[in-house]
């Protein structure tokens, strides 16, 4: 069992008469040291259950079957699957389905404990990630790669300057951090960015207490809407009147803005709204 190398890449490439497509974020890994070190950072036990979503041309796919991983490789493009169906051809636990990430069916995820293990499209990375934490609890742990700016945001922590509404949802779900920057050499086609790897590992239970996370996230959302607004003004499309008493009432101070606030101070505030 071997990953692919830029030649096979190309090679397999041209036998099919494909190219990427740039409308489905594709970058093709190419390089069997960046495919086991992620594998080496997901930390898999043998028989491990992985998603990957978007294996492309198998790259990543055989290097989590080398280590022993069972892989269900989630792939949306049509005209990659026959690819990949001859690239693991042979290959024990890895079982080749087309479809998105975004839509399929996550009931076959039901028996747990799953990590997701993915070098994910640029263009659709962090609806990916947030449609598994929200809707896929036996999705305990993910090792993806993405654009670095979507990884740093991912992985925000409170008063970074990339601090958003996701990087707080990630946060209320799981235990996020950057764990490598992988070069744009590895890949073909050759992005024009770097890219980043993020760990995320799912707290067993939410780390704050509110009356529903849809209300929490609602706040959120209008917190960062005006970014260059203080929460008085901010969240006044959300609390309306009663904003300054809300805030109050959760003790954070009106001129502040939401890139500053942490998970517990926005829970605060959720449980100050739902009481006045």
């Amino acid at each position: 069992m071997a990953s692919l190398t830029p030649t096979d890449v190309r090679a397999l490439l041209a036998d099919h008469e494909l190219a990427p497509r740039r409308a489905l974020g594709q970058h093709f890994l190419a390089d069997p040291n960046t495919a086991r070190r992620i594998v080496r950072l997901a930390d898999l036990e043998p028989g491990a259950q992985v998603l990957e979503i978007g294996p492309g041309l198998g790259s990543l796919t055989l290097a989590l079957a080398e280590a022993g991983a069972r892989v269900r490789a989630l792939e949306v493009d049509p005209h990659l699957v026959a690819v990949l169906d001859d690239a693991v051809a042979g290959v024990d636990d890895v079982t080749v389905v087309q479809g998105d990430a975004l839509t399929f069916d996550l009931s076959c995820l039901d028996a747990g404990p799953w990590a997701c293990v993915s070098n994910l499209p640029y263009n659709v990375a962090t609806p990916i990630v947030i449609r598994l934490l929200e809707e896929a609890p036996t999705v305990t742990r993910f090792v993806v790669m993405m654009q670095r700016e979507v990884g740093e945001r991912l992985a925000a922590p409170p008063g970074h300057p990339a601090a958003g509404a996701v990087s707080v949802k990630v946060a209320y779900f799981a235990e996020a951090q950057i764990v490598g920057v992988v070069p744009p050499s590895v890949f073909i086609p050759t992005p024009a960015v770097d890219s980043v790897l993020v760990r995320l590992d799912r707290h067993p239970t939410p780390p704050v207490a509110v009356p529903s996370p849809e209300q929490l996230f609602a706040l959120v959302r209008a917190g960062f809407g005006h970014r260059r607004k203080m929460l008085r003004g901010a969240l006044r499309s959300e609390l309306g009147a009663r904003t300054h008493a809300v805030l109050t009432a959760a003790g954070i101070a009106p001129s502040i803005r939401a890139e500053a606030l942490s998970l517990d101070e926005w829970a605060s505030l959720c449980r100050a709204a739902d009481a006045n």
